[in-house]
This record gives C-alpha cells, sequence and structure tokens, in this order.
C-alpha cells in the first residue's frame, strides 16, 4: 500500500512537473517568440490622447503578431497603462514581446525624417509641419505669430522667414512646438558657418538681408544655373542706389502670386514691399529661401547687368541688358508674346 502510494505521489509530482515546465515553456514563447510578423519594419504611433486600449490596436495592427495574448499579459504584468510615453516606435519582423514592450514602456522611439520645405508663407509652414510631427500645426503657428517668442529668436514678424533653412532633418515625431523652433535656430547657425557669414559681410548684408535678396532672386527663376546671374543683377541695383523693381515683391505685396503680368497699377500701391517704389531691399523674404538660393547670393555672379525680363519663349528663363534701350526691347517682346496669348494679368 505504501508502495502504491509512493508510485501516485512520484507520478503526480511527474505531471505537475510537466505542466509546470509547459506553462513556464508556453510563457517563454509567447514572451520571447518571435512572434510579430510585419511584411517589413513597421511603425506605430503613440500620441498624448491613447490609452492602453487603443495602443493594443495599434501594436496589433501595426506588427500583425502570430499570438497576442502575451503581449497584454506583459502589458499587465509591468504596468505599462501606467507608463505609457508618446513617441514613434518600430516593430521589425521576428521581434518578440519583450523587445517591443519594453521599447514601448521605455520611450526607446525610431527618429524621422522632418522635411522644411521652401514655402511662400509660414502658415504653410506650420501646416506642414503639423502634418508630420504629433504636434498640432495650431500650436507652431501660434509661436510663429507670438511677437515676444519670436523677438526671444531675434527676429520679427517680417524676417522670421530667415530664420529656416528648407532640408530633411532626422526628428522624434513628439517634438514639441517649442523644441521645433529651437531646432530650426540650431540649424540656422549650422548653416551660416564662418565663411557664409564672412561672404555676407563683404555683401555690407546680414544673414536676414541676404535671405530676403535670395526669396526674390528664387520667385525671380527656378533655373539653377540663372539664380546667381538674376542675383548680381540685383547687387548691382543695391549697390547703385536704384530700386530693384523686382515683380515678385509686388506679388507679394498685393497677395497674388499668381499673377504672370504686374499692371502699372499694382505698382502705385504703397507696401514696403513695393520695390518699384522703394529702393532698398524689403523688410522681410517674401518666402523661405532654400540653401541653393542663399548660396546663389553668396557667390554672385559679377557682371554689368541692370535690367532682366521674362523670355518671349515662356520658358521661365531671362533676357538680360546692361542699358535701358536694350531692355526695353526685351521688355516689348514679351509684351507682344503676352498679349498673343491674351494674357493680360
Amino acid at each position: 500500500m505504501k508502495k502504491n502510494k509512493k508510485k501516485l505521489i512520484l507520478l503526480l509530482s511527474i505531471v505537475a512537473a510537466g505542466i509546470g515546465m509547459a506553462c513556464a515553456g508556453t510563457l517563454a514563447y509567447l514572451w520571447f517568440g518571435p512572434l510579430f510578423r510585419p511584411t517589413d519594419t513597421a511603425y506605430l504611433y503613440i500620441d498624448r490622447d491613447d490609452t492602453i486600449d487603443s495602443i493594443y490596436y495599434k501594436v496589433e495592427k501595426a506588427g500583425n503578431p502570430k499570438i497576442f495574448i502575451g503581449f497584454r499579459w506583459m502589458a499587465a504584468y509591468r504596468e505599462y497603462d501606467r507608463h505609457i510615453r508618446t513617441g514613434r516606435y518600430a516593430i521589425r519582423p521576428g521581434e518578440n514581446v519583450y523587445h517591443v514592450l519594453s521599447r514601448l514602456r521605455w520611450g526607446y522611439q525610431e527618429p524621422m525624417n522632418l522635411v522644411v520645405g521652401s514655402v511662400r508663407q509660414l502658415d504653410r509652414l506650420a501646416r506642414n509641419v503639423g502634418r508630420q510631427l504629433m504636434t498640432d500645426s495650431a500650436d507652431i503657428a501660434r509661436l510663429l505669430t507670438d511677437s515676444l517668442h519670436i523677438a526671444s529668436l531675434g527676429y520679427d514678424r517680417q524676417t522670421l522667414p530667415a530664420l529656416f533653412i528648407p532640408n530633411t532633418y532626422e526628428v522624434y515625431w513628439d517634438m514639441p512646438a517649442e523644441d521645433f523652433l529651437q531646432r530650426m535656430v540650431q540649424e540656422h547657425e549650422r548653416f551660416w558657418n564662418k565663411d557664409r557669414r564672412a561672404k555676407a559681410q563683404a555683401l555690407g548684408m546680414t544673414p536676414a538681408e541676404v535671405a530676403t535678396l535670395a526669396s526674390i532672386v528664387e520667385e525671380e527663376t527656378n533655373a539653377k544655373e540663372e539664380k546667381p546671374i538674376v542675383a548680381g543683377l540685383y547687387i548691382n541695383r543695391l549697390q547703385r542706389g536704384m530700386p530693384l523693381q523686382a515683380d515678385p515683391t509686388v506679388r507679394f505685396a498685393i497677395g497674388d502670386f499668381g499673377r504672370q503680368r504686374v499692371t502699372y497699377a499694382d505698382l502705385t500701391l504703397d507696401s514696403p514691399y513695393n520695390t518699384y517704389r522703394y529702393t532698398g531691399l524689403p523688410p522681410g523674404p517674401i518666402r523661405i529661401p532654400t540653401p541653393e538660393g542663399l548660396d546663389a547670393v553668396l557667390d554672385y555672379a559679377r557682371h554689368n547687368y541692370l535690367y532682366m525680363c521674362a523670355k518671349e519663349d515662356f520658358s521661365g528663363r531671362h533676357n538680360f541688358a546692361s542699358n535701358y534701350a536694350d531692355h526695353l526691347r526685351n521688355a516689348r517682346r514679351y509684351q507682344q508674346a503676352l498679349n498673343k496669348r491674351k494674357i493680360f494679368h
């Protein structure tokens, strides 16, 4: 009898050990097995409004796990609902629950590429950046119109576009609006190195003034090879005390960049951006200039051109002239081409 009892106890112990090992093995597989199966690295975005339930949904959708219950168990065990962190997180093929949850719980984000473009208006910049980051475009727009904040950066409402250097930057998705602007300050300082500042000083210009002229140059032409020529033309006029007479500044003043033909009535507009009425540079850039445009001003072409007119073939390029008589002939050809196409404004 005692022998049978010992055998039964031994058998039950073996069964219990087997069950324990099976449970431990199952748990190990659910937590440490390669369960996530996205076709490629997937990204999930956790924002301020997410709850543990919405995160479960996002993780399961992005990671396509073979079994998901292990993630829920580990999240509960590690009290992830009390340690939710915003950000952009990666889930790679073959990853396990432990690595993915640890990444989320400790906020180990994946950086992203933020594209800052050359746009005409700062509200457009705010919308573009807001579409790429967690921060709302309204938060960015608020800072871009906050005179005190702008002044703390060393700008005013007119010169602020000169702060931004269009490029692609590696940032974290949940970057606040204030951090975005501070990053732009850092990138501005990085671009305006000792060499570029020396070139600006030789022109008698500040970086903001270089940006203002570059913005006009880039509104005048998209042709890379023309930009230094156009920059040189305007520098010639500035050095002679001549008004720039740049049509893009007039279009900016009237708020209509779509005009192909600037009329005499437009030229009477009393605005500091009307470079037909006022000499010198306007108060600030009429768009955010590209690095290429900025360098076109700093490395402008030396020549004796004082006048330019769009070519009559509508190629986007220009005829240049060093005297007014030649300019009038160029202008007449262009005006005739406009009339022929019935373009009157």
